[in-house]
């Protein structure tokens, strides 16, 4: 069984906390999907405090047959990028990516390479910035449900070693439980989830800063319950006092709404609170 890549060995709990909490914005993605197999998307959000609009059009054509994808976008910052992905075609399990970027307003560039390797057990990356120049390399194996992974950055200009991140933990046939070290050890993580029934998700997690040691363990519950084939809840709140809660309904096939609040239950009568929503198309 291949492990997943480092940045998704929490993800089940990440996604429980994180998607489907358009908190303080609105949100609007369309999705197509031509004839031809080309893919459009269109990303908008805006700050519903300050009005300012962030929006992104993505194109994405994937050759299947040739293990050939190509990406392009242009955003509202006027950058524009494009990235070229070949699978499985110099060796299997190997994937390359090339991506570059450039601000039309700017001198700013970007021109990076990755390389993925997966097979059993193993998923290895390395990540390569030719302009800043730097390098970022990630591995995961796993065995019999045990995960274990590594992250390291690495700047060559300065020629110090920037980031080292490293995680260990267990998948369970409906549970994960992980456990991170992250800023060289000096952030913890410790990470559970589990899908109780087909219908319902719930999880936990705690972080300790070791170099702030007086704002003790922050923690956060989350669940999400399935109400149906076509809208679900989700809610969690956190040690703070903050409850998220949100609801998600397919109004019809390939129209998505979700609807999100972020409320501090310690200042319930103050404007302190973050409402939200998203709105999603797909053809």
């Amino acid at each position: 069984m291949i492990p997943p890549n480092y940045s998704d060995i929490c993800k089940p709990v990440n996604d429980l906390f994180g998607k489907d909490y358009p908190f303080g914005a609105l949100k609007l993605e369309v999705k197509t999907t031509t004839a031809n197999g080309v893919t459009f998307t269109v990303n908008g959000a805006q700050d519903v405090k300050s009005g300012s609009i962030i929006s992104e059009l993505k194109a994405k054509y994937a050759d299947k047959v040739n293990g050939l994808t190509y990406t392009e976008s242009w955003n509202t910052a006027n950058l524009v990028t494009g990235q070229v992905e070949i699978a499985n075609k110099f060796a299997k399990g190997l994937k390359v990516e090339l991506s570059g970027s450039s601000a039309l307003s700017s001198t700013k560039r970007g021109l990076r390479s990755k390389f993925s390797y997966q097979q059993d057990n193993l998923f290895a990356r390395v990540n390569i910035d030719a302009l800043s120049p730097s390098v970022v390399t990630d591995v995961t194996v796993s065995r019999d449900g045990a995960l274990a992974g590594a992250e390291l950055a690495y700047d060559l200009n300065s020629g110090a070693v920037t980031k080292t991140n490293s995680t260990v933990g267990y998948a369970g046939p409906d549970y994960t439980i992980t456990l991170q070290g992250n800023n060289s050890l000096n952030l913890f993580q410790l990470a559970f989830y589990q899908r109780v029934t087909p219908n319902v998700e719930a999880g936990a997690r705690a972080v300790y800063d070791y170099k702030n040691p007086e704002g003790g363990v922050s923690a956060e519950l989350g669940a999400k319950y399935l109400l149906d084939k076509d809208a679900f809840v989700k809610t969690k709140v956190d040690n703070a006092g903050r409850l998220g809660m949100s609801f998600t309904q397919t109004l019809r096939p390939g129209v998505k709404l979700t609807l999100a609040g972020l409320f501090d239950t310690t200042r319930l009568q103050e404007n302190s609170h973050k409402m939200g929503a998203a709105l999603n198309f797909e053809a």
